[in-house]
């Protein structure tokens, strides 16, 4: 009993302690701060994330000015994107004309999916380095034609290879050869002709059929104008109605009939450009009647300008093929070099007109 009595005792005092010590024990105040240590050497400022950006992108305005002449243009509204079938896309398409240049090819390896029209990135590096060098041109070398008619041609138009790449004659099939005589040409096609864009060869002055006749094929003066198709036609704009990226020298203004004679003015040539620029379309205008005439009167042409076949009526094709002689030949082509190059003698008046008056000579 008495040692029960004694363990309690022992607890009891032990308990006592323990809470003796917890009461007394108390943080004191904090103590002064110390030295401060020693500055670390201080980090590498990183680039700005738009740094490389705002200088394309700047406030200045120039860029929006220039998108906003492209959405003008045909380039962007000649709604012929959707022509992206293999033989097409190579023009007609942003992706086609690249996958070509890259390729050197004259036809792409597959319809393009969803078909761009001609954009910024089709004619310039966009995007590749993020820098001003990005507006260089995605090809300026001069072009390997793909017609050039009887000629040897070397001809370099600067910037305006970039444009000659596309603005070219489609190949003609058949081409007529100079000289034969005894040669019959079957043309299955009502298109037959240089398609749509030979303004290049037209500038350049080769090409179509050169039949011999009282007019000579001469120089142009414009083929040397310096950086060709992009001297005139992405002169100073006019807002977004012509010239700069809309690349129209034609345009509307208010409901009239304009012109942006900025750039054909630059060398001097001419002392009164809109007279020159009126005479030479009606000069060939009516050159370009005639012998519209004359091919209508043969049956060689409907009155829709496209090839007929041998019937006479109906548009030529494989059923319905027009067999025509060399001179008949040059004679279709020739016209239709001229109505598809569409400046009615304005790229090239000298060839224009030797065209067209030697082919009504040889007809007549």
């Amino acid at each position: 009993m008495k040692k029960v009595n004694l363990l309690n005792l022992m607890y009891m005092l032990l308990v006592m302690v323990a809470i003796s010590l917890v009461s007394c024990t108390k943080e004191g105040p904090a103590g002064k701060d110390g030295a401060n240590g020693q500055d670390g050497e201080d980090g590498i400022n990183g680039t700005d994330g738009t740094a490389s950006c705002i200088q394309c992108h700047d406030n200045t305005q120039e860029m929006f000015a220039r998108v906003n002449q492209w959405e003008h243009s045909m380039h962007a509204t000649g709604e012929t994107s959707f022509e992206n079938g293999t033989s097409c896309a190579v023009c007609h398409t942003s992706q086609g004309f690249l996958e070509r240049m890259a390729n050197d090819t004259t036809a792409t390896t597959a319809a393009i999916e969803n078909p761009n029209m001609v954009n910024c990135y089709t004619c310039h590096n966009i995007h590749s380095t993020y820098q001003p060098a990005d507006w260089a041109f995605t090809y300026a070398d001069p072009v390997d034609y793909w017609v050039t008619g009887d000629k040897s041609v070397n001809i370099d138009f600067g910037s305006g290879n970039l444009c000659a790449n596309c603005h070219q004659s489609r190949k003609i099939s058949p081409y007529p050869v100079l000289g034969l005589t005894d040669t019959i040409y079957k043309i299955t096609s009502f298109r037959y002709g240089p398609h749509h864009g030979p303004q290049s060869n037209t500038l350049g002055g080769f090409g179509a059929y050169e039949l011999a006749g009282s007019v000579a094929y001469d120089d142009n003066p414009h083929a040397a104008v310096e950086n060709g198709c992009i001297a005139c036609h992405m002169a100073e704009a006019v807002g977004n109605l012509g010239g700069g990226h809309t690349m129209k020298i034609e345009f509307e203004e208010g409901g009239d009939e304009a012109f942006n004679f900025a750039g054909c003015e630059v060398s001097g040539c001419h002392s009164d450009i809109e007279e020159d620029f009126e005479t030479t379309q009606a000069e060939i205008a009516d050159l370009m009647l005639q012998l519209r005439t004359k091919l209508m009167d043969l049956a060689l042409i409907g009155d829709d300008d496209y090839v007929l076949g041998d019937d006479g009526v109906n548009r030529a094709s494989s059923s319905n093929p027009a067999n025509l002689t060399p001179t008949e030949t040059g004679a279709v082509l020739n016209y239709r070099w001229i109505l598809e190059d569409k400046s009615m003698g304005i790229h090239n008046v000298v060839y224009a007109k030797a065209l067209l008056t030697n082919s009504l000579e040889a007809l007549n």
